[in-house]
């Protein structure tokens, strides 16, 4: 299952998906998209890609134990979904006008739209289990609640995108055995032969 560096490699995923698709038109060069906070100072790009929160799924059914090698498993990997906020830099230097703006935040929905799942083993090529591919989707949320996000770092709401990756597995490194067999029953069965009695 994928190492706990899956969480960074989803964001490095998408923050290169977005390069590589958006320069130059309508973005000048990929120098200009960022992994960031809107509350980062002093910083001169077009767009960030800010991960906000990260919450265990409870609703997405928990793998086995994977084995270990020999007779001992590891405890199941975890699912967790990434909450991702596409934000147009305020303070860039752009001189980013409305029409601009709404063009740069048309063409990465239209992105990510359009390139909205990754396999794990993608992102770690060394992974031997192919896991399930994680999905990239609209965070359903109300106005209000993208407000807050932007509260929550003392910057007042700009138009921005909000989405969910999900499942993203973190592996564990926990190493348990496997319950000693403490007690075997067994029985013998005695089946009628073709030489039985027939009356």
């Amino acid at each position: 299952m994928a190492d706990y560096t899956i969480i960074a490699d989803v964001s490095s995923f998408i923050c290169r998906t977005l390069r590589e698709k958006m320069c130059p038109e309508p973005v000048p060069s990929p120098n200009n998209i960022e992994i960031s906070s809107p509350a980062s100072q002093d910083v001169d790009y077009i767009i960030g890609l800010y991960l906000y929160d990260v919450k265990e799924e409870t609703v997405v059914a928990r793998a086995p134990c994977v084995s270990a090698g020999g007779s001992k498993f590891s405890k199941p990997p975890v699912p967790y979904s990434l909450y991702y906020m596409v934000f147009i830099n305020g303070s860039s230097q752009m001189g980013l006008k409305a029409p601009d703006i709404q063009k740069i935040i048309g063409r990465v929905a239209q992105i990510v739209s359009d390139n909205s799942a990754v396999y794990p083993h993608e992102l770690q090529p060394w992974l031997d289990v192919r896991e399930p591919p994680i999905v990239l989707s609209q965070a359903k949320m109300a106005l209000d609640e993208k407000v807050r996000v932007w509260q929550a770092i003392n910057k007042p709401y700009e138009i921005s995108l909000f989405y969910k990756a999900a499942p993203v597995y973190v592996s564990s490194e926990t190493v348990v055995d496997p319950p000693r067999v403490s007690e075997a029953l067994f029985g013998i069965g005695i089946s009628g032969g073709e030489g039985g009695d027939s009356g």
